[in-house]
């Protein structure tokens, strides 16, 4: 059996495309590099080309990137609380614990992340340069 390039293309890290205007967006980043224990993630610009491409692959536009970002694990695209707790797997304890969330119905999980990401900008505010990700983890970052 022959493998197509789309077959070959597997993405085996767990691609994280985040809003980089958004100060929380961006602080989350930085606790998830400082608290991860297995580096696997790698950190897409929502909005360079790169971050829209694989959105849209994931049938998100940029008016949904304005509501939630994009975990890619697996080939599989989440969003909302699924995306968080699917980051959350991916800390050192004690922050893996978060995960046990899960076991909050997803309906009351995203109501909450519906609330923070609409008003994230008024309470967390907005970058007004471009996110600079920290020199150790340059090379984590695609579309820099």
């Amino acid at each position: 059996m022959m493998n197509s390039p789309e077959a070959e293309q597997t993405e085996p890290e767990t691609l994280v495309v985040f809003d980089t205007d958004c100060v929380l967006c961006s602080r989350w980043v930085h606790f998830l590099l400082k608290h991860e224990r297995d580096q696997t993630m790698r950190f897409i610009n929502a909005w360079s080309a790169t971050g829209l491409s694989l959105a849209a692959r994931h049938g998100l536009d940029r008016a949904a990137l304005q509501q939630t970002y994009l975990v890619v694990e697996n080939g599989v695209g989440l969003t909302q609380s699924n995306a968080g707790l699917a980051l959350a797997a991916h800390l050192n304890m004690p922050w893996r614990l978060l995960w046990l969330l899960r076991f909050v119905p997803k309906r009351l999980r995203d109501a909450i992340y519906d609330i923070v990401a609409r008003n994230r900008y008024q309470w967390f505010g907005r970058h007004e340069s471009c996110f600079v990700p920290p020199a150790e983890s340059q090379h984590r970052f695609i579309d820099r």
